[in-house]
C-alpha cells in the first residue's frame, strides 16, 4: 500500500454483521439467492475483500456473524488463505432485525477490547477503513457529507461535535452544523461494547427484535453522559452499500474502478 507502512498487529478486534438475507436485493435473481458479502467484484467476494482490508490494516482477530445460507458463508472462508481466516458466531433468527445478529455475537464483542463493528455488504476504499483503525476516539463512526438525500440513507447530524441525530429520518426542525450519511462502520470502545449488548438485551426482551443494530447505537449516542461518539470524515472516497439491484451495477461500474490499488 504506496503511502503507508506496514501495519502492526493492532490491539483492535472486527466484528462483521453477514446474518441477514438482503431481500432487498432477492428482486435481482442472480444475486438474490446467496449473502450479499459473497457478491464478487474484480474476482473477489465482498468478505474477501473484507478480510484482505483488515489484515492489511493490522486487524488479526475477526470474527463474521452468519445466518442466511451459513454453509456458503463458511465455504467461502474455507476457500481463502489461511492468512485470511476468522471466526464465526451464528444467528439462527436471522430473519428478524440485525440487533439480533448484535445479541448472538455478544462473547466477542464482551473481551473488553475495542472493536470494529461493520456491516458486510460494503464495497469500499481501504482509506475508509484506515480512518476507523488510526482513530484517536474510542467511540466513533464514519461520516460521508457528499450523499444523495432521501429516506434510505442513515444520517448523522452533529451540532457543537456532538453527535444529535442518528437515523433515516431527520426532524425538519433540527438544529445542526454538519450533517452526512453514515457509512455502516463504527469503532466501539470495550465499555460501549458492553452497553451495546446490554442494550440488545433490552431490545429483545421488549419484543423489539426486529430492529436494526443503528437503533440501539443511536441510544447510547444521544445518552447523556460523559461517553461522546466522534465522527471521522471520508468525504471523497468512494464506497457503496449494496441494498438493491441497480446498486450491484453501480458498485462494478462506479466505485470499483476508483478503489485504491
Amino acid at each position: 500500500m504506496a503511502g503507508r507502512a506496514c501495519p502492526t498487529v493492532s490491539a483492535v478486534q472486527a466484528v462483521i454483521l453477514a446474518a441477514g438475507r438482503g431481500t432487498r436485493l432477492a428482486q435481482d435473481k442472480q444475486s438474490g439467492a446467496m449473502p450479499k458479502c459473497l457478491l464478487r467484484f474484480g474476482g473477489r467476494s465482498l468478505l474477501e475483500r473484507h478480510l484482505h482490508l483488515l489484515r492489511e490494516s493490522g486487524v488479526t482477530d475477526v470474527w463474521v456473524a452468519v445466518g442466511y445460507e451459513a454453509d456458503q458463508v463458511r465455504a467461502e472462508m474455507a476457500r481463502l488463505p489461511e492468512a485470511l481466516a476468522a471466526d464465526t458466531v451464528f444467528n439462527p433468527d436471522y430473519q428478524l432485525g440485525s440487533i439480533v445478529t448484535v445479541w448472538h455475537a455478544r462473547a466477542p464483542l464482551l473481551t473488553g477490547r475495542d472493536t470494529l463493528l461493520m456491516d458486510a455488504d460494503l464495497l469500499y476504499d481501504e482509506r475508509i477503513l484506515h480512518a476507523l483503525v488510526d482513530s484517536r476516539q474510542p467511540d466513533c463512526l464514519l461520516l460521508d457529507r457528499d450523499f444523495e438525500p432521501g429516506d434510505e440513507p442513515v444520517k448523522v447530524c452533529v451540532r457543537d461535535g456532538r453527535i444529535v441525530e442518528f437515523r433515516k429520518q431527520v426532524a425538519p426542525d433540527l438544529a445542526f452544523d454538519v450533517c452526512g450519511e453514515s457509512v455502516g462502520f463504527f469503532r466501539l470502545s470495550g465499555q460501549t461494547c458492553r452497553a451495546l449488548v446490554a442494550r440488545a438485551s433490552v431490545y429483545l426482551e421488549t419484543g423489539r427484535g426486529q430492529e436494526p443494530h443503528e437503533e440501539a447505537l443511536r441510544d447510547l449516542m444521544l445518552e447523556a453522559g460523559p461517553r461522546r461518539f466522534g465522527v471521522e470524515d471520508v468525504t471523497g472516497l468512494p464506497w457503496i452499500e449494496i441494498d438493491f439491484p441497480g446498486d450491484v451495477e453501480r458498485a462494478r461500474l462506479e466505485i470499483l474502478p476508483r478503489l485504491q490499488q
